[in-house]
């Protein structure tokens, strides 16, 4: 393969790149791409590889690379008012606009949105909101927040903490000690091979009862999840899960915090994945498909039951302590704008219910007989193929043997981008919501070709 010698040799030598062997990569002992340019749903390299990148960058790119209707408004909007801050009221028009925007989009109830840079840090401020709230309704002990493992909450101080993936905790001194975990719903990794999917929906919900219980409702503020499991394997949750879990949270009086970073507009085949599974959450969590990642932006939407207690707060203590530089950046802001019109006069939202299940179905097809799959699985236009080390079981590999990093990397061989998702045996796709059936079908193909050169 041709690589460009001195970009590549700045790259290992003065870029830190986040979730990379370090060692290795500056050793030049694993591979780098550099991208150059991408439209559609390909992305092309500095050596002229083209590839359909069947992950969206990361699960963010909703409608598609190339757009220039979003290039255009990022450009007007630069040339116009590149900064201001949004502290002590001031807006931008792209900021208000998009504010409104989301509302008109979001779950009834869902008026305000605080805008931060990334998932992460909307994380971050969700908690603090959290906190801020139990101590305005004077209860100073609910402070600590449930997750669940296997998820992905963001790399912060308190988002890694949230985030159930040991990766995430590793060297780190994470998470915190006002976080706590409870069951994953992944009923395929389940400890008990002959729990029914109902039995195993109880089992979740008995184990969330029992954790409040051990520490005391009282002490809980907060229970946070994704409509989908996404980083930790791309994981529907069991039928009834939600139905199960959601009583538990209203009985002990704890928020619900939805992260829909990944789900959020779109991907599901609906604009939020909160209607999808009947959750009424108290916040949301929104980042990626607010902009398709043509700019950095994330949001904090915040009903309007949670709202008016902050308000209330700041009636009695003055202005509400937080904020960042960067919130509500109106250039981010634009590129929302412009990429929600786009969502919507493109039919992405339609097309992902629609291709989306084809992807998931070309997957099953195209892996059947293939003697180490576990599971393929998906919702809307996430899609995931679980692998097995011998066949018949839901044994893993040897981590060490890293499997499916061979066969994504053997797929990219073949021109298409997957994940290896991590802590996992599992292939991950997520493409841009504009995938077409025909490039469905390419990615399945791939897949299959690739599993098979890997394991035989």
């Amino acid at each position: 393969m041709l690589t460009n010698d001195q970009l590549d040799k700045w790259d290992r030598e003065h870029f830190f790149h986040p979730s990379t062997h370090l060692g290795q990569h500056a050793r030049g002992e694993a591979p780098g791409r550099i991208i150059q340019t991408a439209e559609g749903c390909y992305v092309t390299d500095r050596d002229g590889n083209r590839l359909l990148d069947a992950f969206a960058g990361l699960f963010c790119v909703n409608i598609g690379y190339g757009r220039q209707e979003v290039a255009e408004a990022i450009a007007a909007q630069a040339r116009e008012l590149a900064y201001y801050h949004s502290y002590v009221g001031h807006g931008t028009e792209a900021s208000v606009t998009l504010a409104r925007m989301v509302a008109e989009r979001a779950p009834e109830g869902f008026n305000r949105t605080y805008f931060g840079q990334g998932g992460s840090d909307a994380n971050e401020t969700n908690i603090k909101l959290v906190w801020y709230y139990n101590n305005i309704l004077g209860r100073p002990e609910k402070k600590k927040i449930i997750a669940r493992w296997r998820s992905y909450h963001g790399a912060g101080i308190m988002s890694g903490s949230l985030t159930g993936l040991s990766l995430f905790h590793n060297k780190f001194d994470l998470p915190l000690d006002m976080v706590r975990h409870t069951t994953a719903p992944y009923y395929f990794q389940r400890e008990d091979e002959a729990q029914s999917e109902a039995e195993f929906v109880a089992q979740c919900a008995a184990d969330l009862e029992a954790l409040i219980a051990d520490e005391g409702a009282d002490t809980i503020a907060a229970f946070v999840a994704e409509p989908v499991m996404g980083t930790g394997g791309i994981v529907p949750p069991p039928e009834g899960y939600w139905a199960a879990i959601q009583p538990i949270l209203k009985k002990h009086d704890i928020l619900l915090i939805v992260d829909e970073v990944i789900t959020g507009f779109g991907r599901l085949g609906s604009m939020f994945g909160s209607p999808v599974y009947g959750l009424e959450p108290d916040l949301i969590t929104i980042a990626k498909g607010l902009t398709s990642a043509y700019a950095p932006l994330s949001g904090s939407i915040v009903h309007d039951r949670v709202w008016d207690v902050l308000a209330r707060g700041t009636d009695e203590n003055g202005p509400f302590g937080h904020g960042w530089t960067y919130s509500a950046h109106p250039i981010g802001a634009a590129a929302g704008v412009a990429n929600l019109k786009l969502l919507d006069s493109l039919g992405l939202v339609a097309n992902a219910g629609e291709v989306g299940p084809y992807l998931t179905q070309a997957l099953r097809d195209a892996m059947e007989g293939q003697a180490r799959l576990g599971e393929v699985r998906g919702g809307g236009m996430l899609s995931s193929v679980e692998l097995v080390k011998t066949p018949g079981t839901r044994e893993a590999f040897d981590p060490g043997d890293k499997m499916v990093p061979q066969i994504v990397a053997a797929m990219a061989r073949r021109g298409v981008i997957a994940r290896a998702m991590p802590q996992s045996d599992t292939i991950g796709f997520a493409p841009p919501l504009c995938l077409t059936r025909e490039e469905a079908d390419l990615v399945a193909g791939v897949a299959r070709a690739s599993v098979d050169e890997v394991l035989g």
